[in-house]
């Protein structure tokens, strides 16, 4: 990994801060969460992420697949951080596994928070899978013949 980070805290925590954005996977998406979005005790709702989640994980699949594609497992899903308003997500896949009408995701999500001191936090990771599917529905071959 190329993430400039600082030694990882004993129990395997996550660094408290990194310096920089991964370069090493696909940025796919970029969001802002706000108020609408946030819980009462002002962090954001887990199923605001997830289905942000859900979202940048289809874009490899969908372009690798040249079609239409559908969740049809979240294998891991893990909140490492609380997310707050404001705080810029960058949402990083990298494809693990292609099948023969599936493919499986690894989203990272990264918030960069305080700009007037600007910090890096991994608050999310997850795994999920794919399938491609045809007009009806029906899981479909992924790529040519």
């Amino acid at each position: 990994m190329n993430e400039k980070t600082t030694a990882r805290p004993q129990g395997g925590a996550e660094p408290p801060g990194l310096t920089a954005l991964p370069n090493d996977r696909e940025l796919v998406m970029r969001v802002m969460p706000m108020p609408a979005d946030a819980n009462p005790n002002g962090d954001i709702f887990g199923g605001w992420i997830m289905a942000q989640v859900d979202l940048a994980g289809a874009v490899l699949p969908m372009r690798l697949a040249r079609g239409r594609i559908a969740t049809v497992a979240v294998n891991q899903f893990i909140f490492k951080q609380p997310v707050s308003i404001g705080d810029l997500l960058s949402f990083y896949a990298v494809i693990e596994r292609v099948g023969r009408t599936s493919v499986t995701v690894r989203v990272e999500v990264y918030a960069e928070r305080d700009p007037a001191n600007p910090h890096v936090v991994k608050v999310t990771e997850a795994n999920l899978t794919y399938v491609a599917i045809d007009a009806q529905g029906q899981p479909r071959q992924i790529g040519p013949g």
